[in-house]
């Protein structure tokens, strides 16, 4: 992967756990939300391998929280948002897609209830507190928009279970997927969700300012010790087995939820309260002439796409773009996302990627590889 040094500012912020991160081995970086968030440890393929067997923790405080707060939260939310937000409940959070009025993407956030007048969004990489804010000034409604100091730190991987309930005790294991709830650490609560940005399970720890996390970070090291615990970070080749979708990479605003294969989050008719209503209640835009698949590349060499590779049909014209792609060992061959055109969506075509210059047989398949 290129690898290029960082000048840090104050544009660019360290997290509360960076200095640990450095001390575990970090090489890599990249930004997000204006802070550092790690890309590889001992190489991409190692940190997959170990994620794969192990428990990780990453430090994801990249992963900023949009808090608001004030009467008119909720009706914010759904202004937002063409999710039903019925189901959001203090123990709950949702996976929703935030549009902006001509129904294309904005961010897909985790929203997090702590009260019925306070949320966090816990936003993607885009600047939503400046959209939020905006939109709340154009409408003058009563919602305080602020970023509180909650940092984000997951434990990943098939061991995470065993090592937060050593940690945090065995109610934590009773959690389902986006369960939301309070757990006590050094004389704290902590908000911990069974969420995470891997397929290999595990949970999201809301830490509270700088006080907590060193010493959460220390204790879940010294707790992991017996199940070969590591510092890492999201991993590119296991996110796309798993069909995690990326934005700014996947899907940005140029795409609608129905692009981007949201469309099983949307209510069936929007309310004309959500912005993007009469935009996502369409039959055009509810049907799309492209959408994002997982894609498999018959190349045998370890490779990435750090630019768009493009997908083209036996007449060599383009069907369609790979976005997010990397040599996956488990497969033995490139693992990858990305738009293809609706129509050639389906393994009756045959379809080449172009890598370097030479085209490859492309497959698409209707789910993740895991």
């Amino acid at each position: 992967m290129s690898s290029h040094f960082l000048s840090l500012s104050r544009r660019i912020r360290k997290t509360h756990f960076t200095d640990r991160v450095i001390e575990n081995g970090v090489k890599g970086f990249t930004v997000y939300n204006h802070m550092l968030l790690p890309t590889y440890f001992e190489s991409v393929e190692d940190d997959y391998h170990h994620l794969k067997r192990e428990v990780q923790i990453w430090d994801v405080s990249c992963e900023r929280q949009v808090e608001i707060e004030g009467k008119d939260s909720f009706k914010l939310l759904k202004i937002i948002t063409p999710r039903n937000l019925e189901k959001l409940a203090e123990n709950k959070c949702l996976y929703v897609p935030l549009v902006n009025s001509k129904g294309f993407m904005i961010n897909d956030p985790v929203i997090v209830k702590i009260s019925n007048y306070k949320f966090w969004i816990s936003i993607a990489d885009s600047d939503v507190l400046l959209w939020i804010d905006g939109i709340v000034s154009s409408l003058n409604l009563d919602v305080k928009v602020t970023e509180p100091d909650i940092s984000p730190l997951a434990i990943q991987g098939p061991k995470s279970e065993l090592l937060a309930s050593k940690l945090f005790g065995s109610k934590i294991t009773n959690l389902k997927l986006f369960d939301i709830e309070n757990f006590d650490f050094d004389g704290e609560k902590l908000l911990i969700a069974k969420s995470g940005y891997s397929k290999q399970g595990g949970y999201e720890i809301y830490v509270n300012g700088p006080k907590i996390a060193i010493k959460l970070w220390d204790a879940l090291f010294e707790e992991g010790k017996e199940f070969n615990v590591r510092a890492g970070c999201p991993n590119l080749i296991e996110r796309i087995e798993g069909g995690l979708l990326s934005y700014g990479n996947d899907m940005t605003i140029e795409n609608t939820p129905y692009e981007c294969g949201l469309g099983k989050f949307l209510q069936e008719k929007i309310p004309n309260q959500c912005i993007s209503a009469r935009v996502l209640n369409s039959d055009k835009i509810r049907n799309p002439k492209k959408i994002i698949k997982s894609i498999s590349i018959n190349y045998k060499e370890k490779i990435y796409c750090e630019s768009v590779w493009k997908v083209v049909d036996e007449k060599n014209e383009t069907v369609g773009q790979v976005t997010s792609g990397a040599f996956s060992p488990d497969f033995d061959k490139i693992v990858a996302l990305g738009m293809i055109n609706k129509d050639c969506a389906n393994n009756e075509n045959r379809l080449f990627t172009l890598i370097n210059g030479k085209k490859y047989l492309t497959h698409i398949h209707e789910k993740p590889f895991i």
